[in-house]
């Protein structure tokens, strides 16, 4: 990425000019924005899977390039090994698995005029870049294509994007709209109206991931084009409006040199007329700068919620562009005027609330939506209310799994609503109907789907091609175990034990034999042969996406009793250094890439291992988890393009990151409590919500911190001698201080004792 650096008009004697560089240096070192730290190039090579282009916090919006349009490492549009670029899309997912949308993409260029992207630069529209002609900060985007010797700049609103060309002197000056450009989808039909000599509308209709979808649009120009055109493949049609498979468009201008023409686009999942109310309440005007700014300022106000301190610049801006990533998804669904399409495709009224989408809830229950309820607390409930909707507008009698574009995607196991749910009405979120969530979370697991049958009437789920058996029952479990929590809590005491009892099901797929969760036949006996080591990556029998190591630690509402079972404090430790210290290696890794991130059986590259560290906390002996985090931390996150090891998955990685750099982790993310670990900043303050916390702020403060003093010494909490292994979520939104003292060797006492270990509620 290129700096820019800008130079004082006014000159001051030498010696004054010295004196001021000092004093300024000082003061930016001080009063830098949290924003500035941002890279988001971090994550868009190797298999990070996110995009660079131009978004504000949670925004339907994400205007960024696209270099492809499918492989699985193009699922964001963009890959940063490329060096080309089809055009600037105006929706996309950060960080998953699956591609999807690249939806309304526009594309300026120059000369002959090309309506198809062809194979490579020079065959069509396609435009050779490189990076070091390319910005990429939060809110704004910029590259310039040499082909045509045109600057883009992409910024936008929650629901609009701004683009900014800077064309050369030329006759032939064109923005091609390509409706037919998808990533990973395919379309359906596709609508252009020109409206008039400046403005052009229609809608995508594609289907892809998760089933068909449709965004509406309205495009303005900053001046009437000198001509247009509306085509179906590489040929235009006749008349202004055009219908079909591969609808186009072409706008032409005779530009002067260094000319700015500007286009705003709003989008819509309700109609061409939601779209362009989107447009006109949020980019009213043609001040580019002034929407970059106010988008650089809602990321700010979203990121300098932290206030950390380290010497290390490559530290702060990979812990800052975690938090960034963390607060990307998920994305709004509702207009302005909260209308929004839903999973049954049909169009719905929000009351009071904003509706939500890209929920990766498999992955984000973890850690990015525990981190929300910290860092986005205002937002939760608009969070909790489009689950308990989207419940009630499917149809199915069922929480979203993982919903995309307003639609159900079935991805990935597991209810995870559920946790997240439950997380925040422990944590004191109570601004929904908490009696309809409880309700809802009992249909949603009495469903026949996805081998919830067994789960509740065997209490294990027989093996076979594509059943993930292993996996369901450990993930079940935990969803069961919240449910029940919520049922206490609210004083549904019989719900609250049968759902307690039924969390123990994980105890089914226990082998005391080998100590590890192992897949069962119909009549309960073991499948075998049995390799731990081995991925579940054809038929996907047991595992997740993981193998028998990656799973096994998954009881997360009962570590005690898991540590029990695999012999007591000192064999589980001896089973998690094996985990992280084998020399043996997966097998058949190359077989599914989500599998990434190897430090021997650990892959942190996937979700099912993020809380594995954190474990010898349970055990007695969390100087080790000190050593892990670190490990994991500094050998896997770097301030690179390739510095995230695995998919972001909506966040989760990078939440995984901020928390770890913070020294402190929800294992048990509904419990309402936090592992401590190893803390990566010297001190880090959080400016709490007064809305929905008592304190101020609450303030870690590493003494004596670095890489050579990895171990906690001893703690204090407000001033009080802290001997635990675990603070609460209270303790943070009530506000106040915790300080580690760090050292070069283990303290073995520090949260040894039984009592001092976090508690199982």
């Amino acid at each position: 990425m290129k700096t820019i650096f800008s130079v004082p008009p006014i000159f001051y004697s030498l010696s004054l000019i010295s004196s001021l560089a000092l004093g300024l240096a000082g003061a930016n070192a001080v009063a830098k924005p949290a924003v500035d730290y941002v890279n988001p190039m971090i994550g868009t090579d190797a298999h990070g899977h996110v995009y660079p282009g131009a978004t504000v916090p949670f925004g339907m919006v994400q205007l960024s390039p696209d270099t492809r349009d499918n492989t699985w490492d193009g699922s964001s549009g963009y890959h940063y090994s490329d060096t080309s670029i089809l055009g600037f899309s105006h929706n996309h997912l950060t960080g998953t698995g699956c591609p999807d949308l690249g939806n309304i993409m526009l594309m300026p260029t120059t000369g002959e005029l090309k309506l198809t992207p062809g194979g490579k630069p020079g065959d069509g529209y396609r435009a050779r870049f490189s990076h070091d002609q390319e910005t990429s900060r939060p809110g704004y985007y910029e590259v310039y294509l040499p082909d045509y010797q045109v600057k883009v700049e992409l910024t936008a609103t929650a629901r609009a994007g701004l683009h900014r060309y800077t064309f050369p002197g030329s006759s032939a000056s064109h923005v091609v709209l390509d409706l037919q450009h998808g990533i990973g989808n395919n379309v359906l039909e596709a609508q252009l109206k020109l409206e008039d000599d400046h403005t052009a509308s229609g809608y995508r209709r594609s289907e892809g991931w998760g089933g068909a979808k449709v965004y509406y649009f309205v495009m303005e120009f900053s001046r009437p084009f000198d001509s247009a055109g509306v085509a179906q493949g590489d040929r235009d049609v006749a008349g202004r409006e055009t219908t079909g498979k591969e609808t186009k468009g072409h706008f032409d201008f005779k530009t002067s040199a260094g000319e700015q023409i500007l286009v705003r686009v709003g989008i819509s999942t309700v109609s061409v007329e939601g779209a362009r109310n989107n447009l006109h309440t949020e980019i009213p005007g043609w001040n580019f700068d002034a929407v970059a700014k106010a988008a650089s300022q809602q990321w700010e106000k979203a990121l300098g919620v932290f206030a950390i301190e380290s010497p290390d610049n490559n530290f702060k801006q990979t812990f800052y562009t975690s938090l960034y990533h963390a607060e990307m998804a998920p994305t709004l669904l509702s207009d302005v005027d909260g209308q929004f399409r839903g999973p049954d495709e049909k169009v719905h009224q929000t009351k009071g609330y904003d509706y939500y989408t890209a929920m990766s809830l498999w992955d984000t229950f973890r850690a990015e939506n525990p981190l929300l309820t910290l860092v986005q607390p205002a937002r939760v409930h608009d969070f909790i209310n489009t689950m308990l909707d989207h419940f009630k507008i499917f149809g199915h009698q069922t929480l979203p799994v993982w919903p995309e574009g307003g639609k159900e995607t079935w991805c990935m196991i597991g209810n995870h609503a559920i946790p997240v749910i439950a997380e925040a009405y422990l944590k004191g979120f109570h601004d929904f109907d908490v009696n309809e969530a409880l309700a809802d979370m009992i249909a949603t697991t009495s469903l026949d789907r996805e081998q919830l049958n067994d789960y509740r009437d065997r209490g294990f789920i027989p093996t076979g091609d594509h059943v993930q058996s292993v996996s369901k029952v450990l993930e079940y479990a935990y969803d069961d175990a919240c449910i029940g929590r919520l049922a206490k809590a609210l004083g549904q005491n019989e719900v609250a034990e049968k759902y307690a009892k039924r969390s123990q099901n994980w105890e089914n797929v226990f082998d005391p034999s080998t100590g590890f969760m192992r897949g069962k036949n119909t009549d309960g006996s073991w499948v075998t042969p049995f390799g731990p080591k081995e991925i579940n990556s054809i038929n996907f029998n047991e595992y997740t996406e993981a193998n028998a190591w990656q799973y096994n630690f998954f009881v997360l509402h009962n570590m005690p009793a898991l540590i029990g079972k695999l012999g007591g404090d000192d064999k589980f430790t001896a089973r998690l250094d094996e985990m992280f210290d084998t020399t043996e290696t997966i097998p058949n890794l190359a077989m599914i890439p989500d599998v990434t991130g190897v430090i021997g059986m650990y892959a942190h590259g996937n979700e099912p291992v993020h809380h594995v560290a954190y474990l010898y906390n349970y055990a007695g002996q969390p100087w080790k988890t000190q050593t892990r985090v670190r490990q994991v931390a500094n050998t896997l996150y770097t301030n690179t393009p390739a510095g995230i090891c695995g998919n972001d998955d909506c966040g989760q990685m990078s939440a995984w990151y901020v928390f770890t750099a913070l020294g402190f982790y929800p294992v048990d993310p509904a419990s309402g409590n936090y592992a401590l670990g190893s803390p990566l900043v010297d001190k880090a303050t959080l400016k709490l919500d007064s809305k929905f916390a008592k304190g101020r702020s609450f303030t870690v403060i590493a003494k004596n911190n670095s890489s050579q003093n990895p171990y906690i010494q001893s703690a204090t909490l407000n001033g009080k001698a802290l001997t635990r292994s675990w603070i609460s979520h209270t303790e943070i939104t009530d506000g106040g201080t915790l300080v580690l003292t760090m050292g070069p060797q283990p303290n073995h006492d520090f949260g040894s004792a039984p009592a001092d270990r976090p508690p199982t509620p």
